[in-house]
Formats: structure tokens, C-alpha cells, sequence
């Protein structure tokens, strides 16, 4: 494992860091308690150090696990980052009640990597002006966080305004190679290293869209490489390629993919892609662009949509509808996922979108949810609809 320091704290950081936004899950949506504790402690036994979780991930549920996950001395193993739930903060006494109930949940006195989740412009105005710069500094004084940083989903003219605006520690941003000038980008990501912040790094493989049916068009400029790699592998080596990055997050939750991860964390060096393997990501970059529809990763924060539709589902198999050459194979499985045919429950389809745009003040990557859903629905459902449900019930419910 590689290890980067933290300016301003002089932590050691592993690189690659646990994220528990993604663990492995039961069939009725719980977290698999037994494996994703597992898999946390095998991760933290090969080197791993930073362990990230927040409030609202896995319905409230990743911070109680987490908790319970680092009991037998493994909390003292890690660097426990967790984050305040900015669009909750009505008032300065919220701060605190929060973070309070956060360190009960984790079972800890302290968080060393404390953040402010999920800011936009908008927000972080609404919490600096509740007086969020002092419950931090009062946090640190008494102990109960030791590393002060924010989350940032917004546009990238207030990234910098953000960084500006208090003695942060740290931050995290979404970066790979499909955001460089997207939120933050690459832009803000050299700012905040400039300004002596750590910078941790989420959604590196974009929820899952850089290594999922990985379209033949990119598969055949990925093996024009001299040295042959796997798309995880060239997506987060060109993260970790950038000395201003700190700890990339992944969202490990299958055994295969927490050991690779491992071995990539092992050899990930910046500056270590010659010119020839930059420019063959760069390519890869731009038939990403020709092929996608959406730019959803899959975070979930639209959810649940009070009109029942499975929006990240949706863009999901929308995207592989585009990205992969089998059109009426995709369609199939919008009727059986989304058709409340393979989990036995009730559909889920972009046609009950009711417009409400609650999910579009949720969407952290700012997109037109409802208007994407309409494209949706003309390209994956229409009048043979019923019938490729029909058609998976008999396969997947034969009985």
C-alpha cells in the first residue's frame, strides 16, 4: 500500500480508501452486515487507513455499521471521515446535535476527517452564515474532530470561494476522467493542493460507468496498450497519476474488486503514466462522450422518488442501452428490473415520473431528472412494453 501525507495534519493517508456508500446488500436492501465487515476489516488488515461514510448513505444505516465494523481494535487502525448533513442544518445548536449523533453511532469520541457534506454555492452560503466556521473550530478545540473539509458537488465557480472561505484541512471532490473540467475539475483540484488542503477523491470509475459493459469501441483502444490493464485499473491510475491527489475512495463491495484495488494501491505512483498511456485515456474519454446519454453515478441521494421510479436504475440501463450493442437485450432487462419481475415487487418505471422535481434539488451532478425520464421512457418503453414483461416473468417466474 502507498501512503500520502496530509499537508496541513501530516497524515500518512493510504491512497485508495474505503468508501461505505456501496456495501454489499441483502435481497430486502439491508447491508449484508457480515460480509461488509469482512471486507472492511480485510481491507484495513492490507494497509488501508481512511474509511469514509455519511448520514444518509444506505438510509441512515452506514454509520451504526461502521460503528460496529471497527469494534476489536479497528478503529484504532483508521482515520474515521464521516460528514455533516448540510441540508439538514436549520440552526448553529443542529451543528452540534448531528455531530454528537454521528460520534454515538461510529461508537467513537472523535472523527479525524470531518466534512461538510454535499456543498453547492447556495448551501454553503446558508450554513457559513449559521455559523458553521465556529462549530468547527469549537469541535476541534474540545476533541471531537481533529480534521476540518467539505464535499463539493457544485459548479466550479464556487469551489474556489468555498476553499477561500475558512482554514480547511481538506476536501472532497468527484474527479476521473470524464470530470475534468466538471464541479470541481481539474482546475479546483490544483487550487485546493495549492491552497495546502488535502484533497480526497470520489466516484473515480463514475458509479460504476468506466468498468460496467464497457462499450467495444473503448475495449478496442484499451488494448492498444503496450502494458495491458483492466478499465478500473486505467481509470484509477490516471486519478492517482495527479501528486495533488491524496486518497481515492472506492466504493469496494465484491471481494475480487477490493483485491484488485488493493494490488493497483500497491503501484500507483503520480506521474507514473508516460505521454502514450495519457493520450489513450484521453481517447477512451471521448468516445465515453460520443456514447453517454447521462452523467449519473448511481449515488442514489434522488432516492426514494415519491412517485416510485427506480431513477438510478434508469439512467443506468439507459446508459447501456448506448454504451453496448445489444439495444433489444437492454430493453429486456428495463422490463424485468424495473418491471417488478426479478425482485418481485412493484414497478419502478421512468413513466410514473410525475414531474414533482424533488429529485432534481437532491441530484448532486445537477441534472434534468424529469426531463431525462422522458427520454427514457421513448426509448425503453413503448407499446411492446407489457409484453417484454410478460415475457420476463415467464423466465425469471416460471412457477
Amino acid at each position: 500500500m502507498l501512503y500520502r501525507k496530509i499537508p496541513r495534519s501530516g497524515d500518512e493517508l493510504s491512497i485508495l480508501g474505503f468508501g461505505c456508500m456501496r456495501l454489499p446488500m441483502n435481497p430486502d436492501g439491508s447491508i449484508d452486515e457480515e460480509r461488509a465487515t469482512r471486507q472492511v476489516r480485510y481491507a484495513i488488515d492490507q494497509g488501508v487507513n481512511y474509511v469514509d461514510s455519511a448520514w444518509p448513505y444506505h438510509m441512515g444505516e452506514s454509520e451504526p455499521f461502521l460503528g460496529r465494523a471497527l469494534a476489536d481494535g479497528y478503529r484504532k487502525k483508521v482515520n474515521l471521515a464521516t460528514k455533516l448533513p448540510s441540508w439538514l442544518i436549520k440552526s448553529r445548536e443542529d451543528m452540534d446535535t448531528y455531530l454528537n449523533a454521528q460520534l454515538e453511532k461510529l461508537r467513537t469520541d472523535h472523527i479525524d476527517y470531518y466534512l461538510i457534506h454535499a456543498l453547492v454555492g447556495d448551501l454553503w452560503d446558508t450554513v457559513e452564515k449559521l455559523g458553521v466556521a465556529d462549530f468547527l473550530d469549537k469541535a476541534k478545540a474540545d476533541g471531537r474532530i481533529r480534521n476540518a473539509g467539505f464535499s463539493f458537488h457544485g459548479a466550479g465557480e464556487d469551489f474556489r470561494r468555498i476553499v477561500d472561505a475558512c482554514p480547511w484541512d481538506f476536501c472532497l471532490i468527484q474527479y476521473n476522467f470524464l470530470d475534468e473540467k466538471n464541479q470541481a475539475g481539474t482546475a479546483g483540484l490544483k487550487y485546493a493542493a495549492s491552497k495546502g488542503l488535502g484533497v480526497i477523491i470520489m466516484e473515480p470509475l463514475r458509479g460504476g460507468n468506466l468498468t460496467k459493459n464497457v462499450p467495444l469501441a473503448a475495449k478496442k483502444i484499451w488494448d492498444e496498450a503496450d502494458y495491458k490493464r483492466s478499465p478500473a485499473e486505467w481509470a484509477l491510475r490516471w486519478v492517482w497519476n495527479h501528486p495533488e491527489v491524496s486518497v481515492v475512495l472506492s466504493g469496494m463491495n465484491e471481494e475480487e474488486h477490493i483485491d484488485e484495488n488493493l494490488r493497483i494501491a500497491d503501484q500507483a505512483y503520480p506521474d507514473s503514466l508516460t505521454d502514450a498511456e495519457l493520450d489513450l485515456v484521453r481517447r477512451v474519454e471521448m468516445k465515453y462522450r460520443e456514447l453517454m446519454k447521462v452523467g449519473c453515478t448511481g449515488c442514489r441521494y434522488c432516492m426514494p422518488c415519491p412517485s416510485g421510479v427506480n431513477i438510478p436504475l434508469c439512467f443506468e440501463i439507459y446508459n447501456n442501452l448506448n454504451l453496448v450493442e445489444n439495444p433489444d437485450g437492454e430493453k429486456f432487462m428495463y422490463a424485468a428490473r424495473l418491471g417488478g419481475v426479478v425482485a418481485l415487487g412493484t414497478p419502478e418505471f421512468a413513466s410514473l415520473c410525475v414531474q414533482c422535481g424533488q429529485c432534481v434539488e437532491q441530484c448532486p451532478q445537477h441534472i434534468d431528472i424529469p426531463a431525462v425520464l422522458e427520454s427514457v421512457v421513448a426509448e425503453l418503453e413503448g407499446p411492446d412494453l407489457e409484453e417484454r414483461v410478460m415475457m420476463a416473468k415467464k423466465i425469471f417466474n416460471p412457477i
